[in-house]
């Protein structure tokens, strides 16, 4: 049982089960207290109870559909108003494997809500009230769809781009007021995500790519402790992200320009 000094509180979204229940564990383990948030009351309660028991931590279980604005108001009130949050893990979160066309748009909107209003909502939540605190951090939770958006359905692909774009651009801005941001991209991993049409189960994925969500949490906070801003657990060879962050870089210098590019100066065909 740990009895250390808090360090703070950790406010952990989507923590039921999967990746963010190991991270209400291993962030309670490292001392941190916690306030979980999920739709599903007994499940929620059950890691709240088993986290506590475990570790010692202080934990708050809170039943929220972040789908519902109530609900997504009343977890927006808490991130604003209690002093004590050090991090919010946005953790929330749904997705698809059926192509576009075949796929329910009502679906969709619901992952949006979630993958990217909530997300957003919660994040603008939380960073001001760490801004005026001068510390405090956010771990979005992301996906490697967010850079190969052809993997799974092209919606879902987006939502987790928006989550790496908006990562970055905190980062940006909130770097020098002392707020650590962090994106995490996970590859397959063997959650309840997969139980979805089209795949039935990451049991129905290659084994060699699917990863247990205790190593993917795992990698996550050791590149969390690294300082690094976007963390891909099943990337082997790290220098391929950093090669390809950097030619993205040097792209975005060149987007300015009064005159349209030569190639786009051509005479018009006739029609």
């Amino acid at each position: 049982m740990t009895n250390s000094q808090s360090r703070g509180t950790a406010l952990i979204t989507g923590a039921s089960s999967g990746i963010g229940a190991v991270y209400a564990d291993r962030l309670a383990r490292r001392g941190y207290d916690l306030i979980l948030v999920a739709r599903n009351t007994d499940k929620l309660q059950a890691v709240a109870r088993r986290v506590s028991n475990e570790t010692g931590r202080a934990v708050n279980a809170m039943t929220a559909d972040l789908n519902n604005a109530a609900d997504l108001r009343r977890i927006e009130d808490v991130l604003g108003r209690n002093a004590t949050i050090a991090l919010l893990v946005n953790n929330a979160g749904f997705g698809a494997a059926t192509p576009l066309l075949q796929s329910d748009v009502g679906k969709i909107e619901e992952m949006i809500g979630i993958n990217v209003t909530a997300l957003t909502r919660l994040t603008y939540a939380a960073a001001p009230a760490f801004v005026e605190r001068g510390t405090g951090a956010i771990i979005n939770i992301a996906s490697i769809v967010a850079i190969g958006p052809e993997i799974l359905n092209g919606a879902y692909g987006a939502t987790k781009a928006y989550v790496l774009a908006l990562t970055q651009s905190l980062q940006h801005e909130l770097s020098e007021k002392g707020i650590r941001i962090q994106a995490v991209l996970p590859g397959a991993t063997a959650t309840a995500f997969w139980d979805i049409p089209g795949v039935g189960g990451h049991h129905n994925l290659p084994g060699e790519i699917v990863m247990s969500v205790e190593d993917l949490v795992a990698a996550a906070l050791a590149g969390f402790d690294a300082g690094e801003v976007v963390t891909i657990p099943p990337l082997q060879d790290g220098q391929e992200w950093t090669s390809y962050e950097a030619a993205r870089r040097v792209l975005s210098g060149h987007l300015g320009n009064s005159h349209p590019a030569p190639r786009y100066l051509t005479s018009p065909k006739a029609v």
